[in-house]
């Protein structure tokens, strides 16, 4: 049985050099396609997109799991993209941003500790629950937990290099 879906490369042994975790999260408002998708690469930024906000995140915890579950039976495949960040110390101004975020249907890109630019939500946008916390004891987080879903088609497209430059020129 052939599919216009058959693979069509291998991959070879990798070298110890990764690293997990995230630096930094940039979020913007919802776009319809906010970046030209080329073989699972973002080439070019939408000029609908104009602005975005960056978040660094520091420490473990700032995770990506994207979930493909493909079903015979539908003949569907679906990802689902879980994001969680941390943002320690909680601030009025932050607060603010955070509600405007759960009510809204953000994008997001993440990049990753290697230098590797993730985009988020590019068909429907991103889901956020919003989680602040004082913590009980000293060491305790005081901050903002972020958990954000979306549903996509696909893994998500990697921003290249030309790409990632211009998506940050757009950071305020």
């Amino acid at each position: 049985m052939s599919c216009s879906s058959d693979i069509t490369a291998g991959r070879t042994r990798v070298c110890k050099s990764s690293l997990g975790g995230n630096s930094i999260l940039y979020l913007y408002n919802f776009v319809q396609d906010p970046f030209t998708v080329v073989d699972g690469e973002a080439t070019a930024v939408n000029v609908s997109l104009t602005e975005a906000f960056a978040f660094e995140l520091e420490g473990d915890g700032n995770t990506l799991v994207e979930n493909m579950v493909s079903d015979r039976n539908t003949s569907t495949t679906v990802n689902t993209q879980t994001l969680t960040a941390i943002l320690k110390k909680i601030d009025a101004t932050t607060s603010a941003e955070m509600n405007l975020l759960a009510k809204g249907y953000p994008q997001a890109v993440v990049l990753d500790r290697n230098g590797i630019a993730h985009a988020l939500g590019i068909t429907d946008g991103i889901d956020f629950t919003v989680d602040s916390a004082t913590g009980g004891v000293k060491t305790d987080l005081n901050g903002f937990t972020l958990t954000g879903v979306s549903t996509e088609g696909n893994l998500s497209p990697k921003l290249d290099a030309a790409t990632l430059t211009a998506f940050q020129a757009l950071v305020a």
